[in-house]
């Protein structure tokens, strides 16, 4: 509740693609033309705006603002015209424009949960109304006779979760939908919000749904078969992951296409406080002619810096510019040539199995503790080279338990932390107060695999480890014997299918053993091409052991990676490019596009994924 002003920079970034840049086109190609600037007067004042999560009112004034600068742009350009036929008599007639006015405040609609923001909301489109009559004053020398108050925006105090959006202005395909409503990720949705979720989307609600996809429901409600425009900034992680499925789906589903996208970036907020969030914003229409290219912004990773914008014919649920495929999560890898890979182990323990640097001399000079005594291994752990110690009290009794007063008192605190949950398959882990809640270590050595890595890395780090070491559940794992799904994990290919349709924390890489893993779409190997690749993983395992002093971090911290290690990974490159049929000079976008191309020949999407031209792909 106001954590986020959305600036005017960004409220430009949506409502420009979304209807203004079309609009002002108009205008400068209807120069001259009474009856093209007179048509266009007539359709701005058929518009309606509504923002169902307005706040303060910050989209609300900046398109009023933008619009009836628009319209005093036009009503020069008819003056102009008159002007230069000499038609002195309509000139005269037409220097009191006030009732020529077609874009009011009576126009704009907005809904606010909240009635102070509502109020401000009001007063600010009333101010900015004010601030275009004395532009106005300036170039027409007169100015609207607005007191006492009759005309004002309709702002509604209200759920808008809950409130009836065609109660506040009726559909119609005049309507335009901004905003930028509230991000409440899966997790932290009170159940209040979580109840209104479900309810607006009913039979296709999903867990990964962040709470603002509620209003793109309503929207696609609203409409319901009539063409418009709406656009909405969101959290990034509504295009990304399994979310983008769940949301894309019935969107395109009912005929709506993405008409721009800025993908993910960092956002800044005018709130002196504001929350660092990385966001997406996305514009629909559902028009039947005359549909402009699709516009697409890219930014660096990370998402600082600029968009590049890029027309395109189509944009997809990742926000790329490629086929309209959904990938869903599988319960084995989709190729039959890669190894299972599972969750590390899950202590939900407060803590109560690990043991501190201060703490570790004292567990090694109890002999029962320091049988158990375990070098662990989180993500960061894995990436950065960090010791970490935790107890594993796999097998051992009670009986052995109580000779120890250290380990005695961990499993005390263990099963007290337990006992207290407010999940009943946690509470029932405290019969077993000795173990790991979950346990899934391997019995022989294992590749260990983070789900989080930096951004800007451009190859994916996983490292081999020894039944010995204990792998947590901020990694994955496999067993993988001959290093073939370690070749695999550091090519190209994979980290590109990652960047595309893999889930974000913030901007960082996320990896998923079921979502991202095990939809790869590996083409077949042959026996020859699979001896190559495991020979060129090999090769890489053997180069990174020669800089042992460096963690995988640093190993592989941008613009500083050792020319070794780039070429171990170009020979894994080699191999796993020419099963894909990969054409040299490929870009990332090429490679992106191919593989989602290989997913939809694995899942049966043939159709929609052959109405994309694909480049970088070999004739094979």
């Amino acid at each position: 509740l106001g954590q986020h002003y959305t600036s005017v920079p960004n409220i430009l970034k949506t409502i420009e693609p979304l209807f203004l840049t079309e609009l002002r086109l108009r205008l400068e190609n209807a120069r001259g033309d009474q009856g093209q600037l007179t048509k266009l007067h007539n359709d701005l004042g058929r518009l309606r705006i509504m923002d169902p999560a307005c706040g303060c009112g910050n989209f609300l004034i900046v398109a009023y603002r933008e619009l009836r600068a628009l319209e005093m742009d036009l009503l020069l350009a008819r003056r102009e015209i008159d002007l230069k036929n000499k038609d002195i008599a309509h000139v005269q007639q037409s220097l009191d424009i006030t009732s020529e006015l077609k874009v009011s405040l009576d126009h704009f609609y907005g809904i606010e949960i909240e009635e102070w923001p509502a109020r401000i909301a009001e007063t600010a489109m009333l101010l900015v109304d004010h601030l275009a009559n004395l532009r106005m004053q300036d170039d027409f020398g007169l100015v609207p006779d607005r007191l006492p108050i009759k005309v004002t925006p309709t702002i509604v105090h209200a759920n808008a979760l809950r409130h009836d959006w065609s109660s506040v202005v009726p559909p119609s395909e005049d309507v335009i939908i901004i905003g930028n409503p509230p991000f409440i990720g899966q997790y932290t949705k009170t159940a209040e919000q979580t109840a209104d979720a479900k309810r607006i989307w009913g039979p296709h609600y999903n867990g990964y749904l962040d709470y603002v996809t509620s209003w793109y429901a309503l929207a696609l409600d609203y409409y319901g078969t009539r063409s418009g425009r709406w656009a909405f900034v969101s959290t990034n992680s509504i295009a990304q992951g399994e979310a983008a499925e769940f949301l894309f789906r019935p969107i395109f589903g009912a005929d709506w296409r993405v008409r721009f996208a800025h993908r993910s970036f960092q956002w800044s907020t005018e709130a002196p406080d504001g929350a660092a969030v990385h966001v997406s914003i996305i514009g629909f229409d559902r028009r039947t002619n005359n549909k402009p290219k699709a516009i697409l912004w890219a930014y660096p990773e990370g998402g600082v810096g600029k968009g590049v914008p890029k027309d395109t014919s189509i944009i997809n649920a990742y926000l790329m510019e490629a086929p309209k495929i959904f990938v869903s999560s599988q319960t084995k890898p989709l190729s039959p040539a890669l190894p299972r890979v599972t969750k590390g182990s899950q202590p939900t323990d407060d803590g109560n199995f690990f043991v501190m640097a201060s703490e570790l001399d004292s567990f090694r000079a109890d002999p029962v503790a320091a049988k158990y005594l375990r070098a662990f291994v989180g993500a960061r752990e894995l990436l950065h080279d960090l010791d970490r110690w935790c107890l594993w009290l796999d097998g051992i009794d009670q009986a052995t338990i109580d000779r120890s007063s250290l380990l005695k008192e961990r499993v005390d605190a263990v099963r007290a932390f337990r006992l207290k949950s407010k999940k009943a398959a946690t509470r029932a882990k405290a019969a077993t107060p000795h173990l790991f809640d979950e346990r899934r270590q391997p019995e022989s050595s294992y590749l260990a695999i983070p789900y989080h890595v930096g951004q800007t890395r451009e190859f994916f780090t996983a490292k081999r480890l020894a039944p010995e070491v204990i792998c947590g559940n901020a990694n994955a794992m496999t067993e993988d014997p001959d290093g073939f799904a370690f070749g695999i994990l550091s090519s190209t290919m994979f980290i590109l299918w990652m960047r595309a349709i893999g889930g974000r924390i913030k901007s960082d890489l996320r990896f998923s053993n079921t979502f991202v893993y095990n939809s790869f779409p590996l083409p077949e190997f042959g026996t020859q091409r699979r001896a190559a690749l495991v020979a060129a993983a090999s090769q890489l395992v053997e180069v990174r052991a020669g800089f042992s002093g460096k963690s995988l971090a640093g190993l592989y911290e941008p613009g500083h990676t050792p020319e070794p290690v780039l070429a171990a990974h170009a020979a894994i490159d080699k191999v796993v490019d020419a099963v894909f049929g990969v054409k040299d000079g490929a870009s990332a976008e090429d490679r992106q596009r191919l593989m989602l191309r290989r997913y939809a020949d694995l899942t049966k999407q043939l159709d929609d994924a052959t109405l994309f031209d694909l480049d970088g792909v070999s004739d094979d």
